[in-house]
């Protein structure tokens, strides 16, 4: 998984997190990590594993309330491409899903983020990264979606990914065809950016200095790989 994202080493983990995945090293592995990183900063993280779809919409069931964040492979025994998603989704609306994929196909990603995931992730790289991009993600309170402010819903979203909206911390292909992770802010500057706002609008809105804006503006355009705002906005509807 290639990504920019500089995660901070400190960031807390969710205090529970289901893995869900039927190959049991890459369930090891990312347990060892997560518990690693939680250790490392004096935090207690459950993980939770399943291997199939049913036995994760089982253990989320008893678990609700400890499970803040579900890491859900989109190939198991007993489901396939985003059955298992879709299935989850409509048991749990409110869960916090993370896709974990094998394929890094833009239309399948693009399904899944309109689906309802937080993100998708790809197995292509470093499990590392998973658990530090976990880590820079702003979960709200255990499985309650936080009311938009009416500011908020004058002001919809745009998104990079063909209409779906942008979580935080998502991941975008750049004109290369590579995938980056972009920081809470970044995408939030991405999102204002395609909706047509100008640095003095997103500076508004977001309470920042004009001049940080333009630098947030600068490093979207290198990271992407655009010439212009014009086209970073052209490459990604």
């Amino acid at each position: 998984m290639n990504t920019n994202l500089q995660p901070r080493h400190d960031a807390p983990l969710p205090k529970g997190i289901l893995v869900v995945d039927d190959h049991e090293l890459l369930r090891l592995g990312l347990r060892t990590l997560v518990q690693s990183h939680a250790q490392g900063n004096g935090q207690a993280v459950t993980v939770f594993e399943a291997h199939s779809l049913q036995e994760a919409l089982a253990m989320f069931g008893k678990n609700a309330t400890a499970i803040q964040l579900v890491l859900l492979d989109l190939h198991l025994p007993d489901a396939h491409g985003l059955s298992g998603l879709r299935a989850f989704k409509s048991q749990y609306p409110d869960a916090h899903v993370i896709v974990l994929s094998g394929s890094s196909d833009p239309g399948l990603q693009r399904d899944a983020l309109a689906m309802g995931a937080r993100a998708y992730l790809t197995k292509s790289g470093d499990l590392d990264q998973v658990v530090h991009y976990i880590a820079s993600m702003d979960l709200p309170s255990l499985h309650k979606a936080p009311n938009p402010s009416p500011q908020e819903q004058a002001f919809p979203t745009a998104s990079a990914t063909g209409g779906a909206p942008l979580a935080m911390g998502r991941s975008v292909r750049t004109t290369t065809g590579e995938w980056v992770q972009l920081t809470v802010r970044q995408a939030q500057v991405l999102d204002w950016i395609l909706i047509g706002w100008s640095n003095r609008q997103i500076a508004d809105h977001a309470k920042l200095s004009e001049g940080t804006v333009k630098n947030h503006v600068s490093t979207l355009l290198l990271t992407l790989g655009a010439r212009s705002r014009a086209q970073l906005i052209s490459q990604l509807r």
